[in-house]
């Protein structure tokens, strides 16, 4: 090896939150990964930061995904021929938000840092590219949030959004939280932490508190001993818009890893009988987990693929819900990475795989059983024409959930939630008997 070759070699890099924000992004660009899983993994790598930088590294992500649209324009003009190397893209993209979105990191400073990351990866001379780049990126114009996200979105997919909520609604899908909250679920009974019981109360759950700025709450008192249940408030407003009652049986056919399937568990006591079924198995054995967790009965548990049949699962459930696979765009502001995923096709194809679901799941009511069908989706080929499709086995009926009456409309059979009115993510939750 030549002096210069040896000088060209990569070096090793500390880990930073911004390397782990770039190593998250490259996972997503490169394997298709969601946004929330990247990040935990390489937090998990990155077990040295602390709060503040793993308060940062999150805000990187999940801002980089959210404008990488007009991000990777601006560094198009400067690099015509684009960037093929997605490790190297991934670098940059951090950089140019860091240098087009926030002052909190000096220009220099957020050039230095990708340089010698791209340098560690690529050697000397991809690094010059790349100090060449960013330094003449960093002399443009600030981007402007609300353009930035919208350029992100694909244009039928800006205007489904708007067609289906409305301008407003879809402006606040598309952008952050203006400050990050998370909502969690009180379990009846058990004492409230210290931490928590100043905390804000929810707008539409009465068991929710919503906290900030108090790190990740799996970490904080209470949580081992299965005090709470890290929720977002919109989630526990679907599980209480089944009105599960004391004693009775309960179906949650796609009950995922298991936060709502734990209320029905509180609801329905030990004189009442939950069954929880998910067509992942990994999801099922992290529901049993959560359950044991909180020391709730761990429900009769299955993996069940409603697509092509019901399983062993019995019928003459008194209360079904069914939380369907969709598009996920009502989640959009917490996963900005769904934008650039989707496809024309997809609202159709994933209403039609839910409708397939809740028509086999809604069998295993029993007659004049109450039926909840739940997305979170806000588009409308997700919720109002799926309730449609299925008039002839389900009729609409208002919904029967104390809990949420003051919330509700009055006799609705239908509704939806979002960031405007209740600052949740987006869902639809429509109401029925089984005929």
């Amino acid at each position: 090896m030549t002096a210069d070759e040896r000088s060209d070699a990569p070096a090793p890099v500390a880990v930073t939150a911004r390397s782990v924000a770039a190593q998250a992004v490259l996972r997503v660009l490169r394997d298709g990964a969601f946004a929330a899983a990247a990040l935990s993994a390489e937090l998990e790598r990155a077990r040295g930061l602390d709060d503040r930088d793993r308060a940062l590294a999150t805000e990187l992500l999940y801002g980089t995904l959210r404008v990488r649209v007009a991000l990777e324009a601006r560094l198009t003009e400067l690099a015509p021929r684009g960037f093929k190397d997605l490790p190297v893209l991934a670098e940059l993209l951090v950089a140019a938000y860091q240098l087009l979105s926030l002052d909190r990191v000096p220009a220099f400073a957020a050039v230095n840092a990708a340089v010698s990351a791209v340098g560690a990866k690529r050697g000397k001379r991809v690094a010059g590219f790349a100090n060449a780049v960013l330094r003449k990126l960093a002399q443009g114009e600030k981007l402007v949030p609300a353009e930035a996200a919208r350029l992100s979105v694909a244009p039928w997919l800006l205007q489904a959004l708007e067609q289906s909520v409305g301008e407003l609604e879809a402006a606040a899908l598309i952008l952050p939280q203006p400050e990050k909250v998370v909502g969690l679920r009180l379990i009846g009974g058990r004492p409230v932490p210290e931490w928590l019981a100043h905390s804000a109360p929810g707008r539409l759950s009465p068991r929710t508190r919503l906290v900030q700025g108090e790190g990740d709450p799996r970490k904080r008192e209470g949580y081992a001993e299965g005090a709470f249940v890290v929720q977002e408030e919109g989630a526990q407003a679907i599980a209480l818009a089944l009105g599960a009652r004391e004693g009775e049986r309960i179906l949650d056919a796609c009950a995922g890893r298991g936060q709502k399937a734990s209320l029905f568990a509180e609801q329905v006591g030990g004189a009442g009988e939950v069954w929880a079924t998910d067509i992942y198995p990994k999801k099922l054995e992290a529901l049993q987990t959560e359950l044991e967790r909180l020391k709730l009965p761990v429900p009769q548990i299955r993996a069940v693929d409603w697509t092509v049949g019901v399983g062993d699962v019995p019928a003459n459930f008194d209360r079904v819900l069914v939380d369907a696979p969709c598009t996920g765009t009502g989640t959009l502001r917490r996963r900005p990475e769904i934008a650039s995923r989707l496809e024309p096709a997809d609202p159709a194809r994933l209403s039609a795989l839910a409708e397939t679901i809740l028509r086999q799941a809604a069998t295993r009511a029993k007659s004049s059983g109450r039926v909840v069908f739940a997305v979170c989706s806000v588009l409308e080929a997700e919720c109002e024409a799926l309730v449609r499709r299925v008039a002839d086995v389900l009729e609409p009926a208002p919904f029967d959930c104390p809990e949420l009456s003051a919330a509700l409309p009055a006799q609705a059979t239908s509704f939806r939630l979002g960031p405007t009115r209740f600052e949740t993510d987006g869902y639809f939750a429509a109401s029925f008997i089984r005929r």
